[in-house]
């Protein structure tokens, strides 16, 4: 059955939009618990526009259930992550001038230097899998790195909107999802993930960790931060209970 992974970075970000105490992330994974999150997930930025340090720690003593730390394939943040030892790091791109992570990891074009990062974190136990794109090419180069699991992109089946464009990308995901499980990988997702656009991705076979952060955080401020996690773990069970 899929599952959700709660990402509470943008709670951190209302925080430092006033460089203040509140609100804060830890409040926010306590509250994903009880709303039925899986996995709480956090993005320790290199330029810590959101997340902080101080976060990670806590959060790494308080919560519950399986914490994934996105992080970037850098020596100075493999440190912290070896430090804190999450029990799941997931390897992202990242680019100080973007707002967000605008595509997947280039394992191909970089594969000696994330090769480095997930053998410093294998040594250490940790589990790794890495955010990509939906593309063969990619997958296979997970592979070889001996990672748990692969996270595909799904920002452009998010971006395109109904109809036949959003079908196509689906079965890009569809397609890449059937070679990730037949490579021997676990199957995650994100990126763009929303309430209306959810129920298609959960659907597809094999899909574990669906790592949603953006809609959740958007829907708490009307209905609260329990309220909004419980709803999006329903969308996520219907459509397991329906494969």
């Amino acid at each position: 059955m899929a599952t959700l992974g709660v990402n509470i970075d943008h709670v951190a970000t209302i925080r430092q939009a006033r460089r203040t105490v509140e609100p804060d992330p830890v409040w926010a994974a306590a509250l994903a618990e009880l709303g039925g999150a899986d996995v709480i997930t956090v993005h320790l930025r290199e330029d810590r526009r959101h997340i902080q340090d101080r976060d990670v720690r806590v959060l790494r003593d308080t919560v519950q259930v399986k914490l994934n730390l996105e992080m970037a394939a850098e020596p100075s943040i493999t440190d912290i992550a070896l430090n804190i030892h999450p029990q799941q790091a997931t390897l992202v791109p990242e680019r100080r001038e973007e707002v967000t992570t605008e595509g997947g990891l280039d394992v191909v074009g970089n594969l000696d230097r994330v090769k480095t990062c997930v053998e410093r974190l294998h040594a250490a136990g940790i589990e790794v899998s890495l955010f990509i794109d939906p593309d063969e090419r990619q997958i296979e180069a997970s592979r070889l790195l001996k990672v748990a699991a692969v996270e595909l992109h799904t920002g452009a089946y998010a971006d395109a909107g109904l109809g036949a464009a959003q079908r196509e990308q689906l079965e890009k995901l569809q397609q890449a999802g059937r070679f990730a499980l037949d490579s021997g990988l676990i199957l995650h997702f994100g990126h763009g993930l929303t309430y209306r656009n959810v129920i298609p991705v959960a659907a597809i076979p094999g899909s574990g960790e669906l790592n949603i952060g953006h809609s959740i955080v958007a829907r708490a401020v009307m209905v609260g931060f329990q309220e909004a996690v419980r709803e999006m773990k329903m969308l996520i069970q219907r459509a397991s209970d329906a494969r």
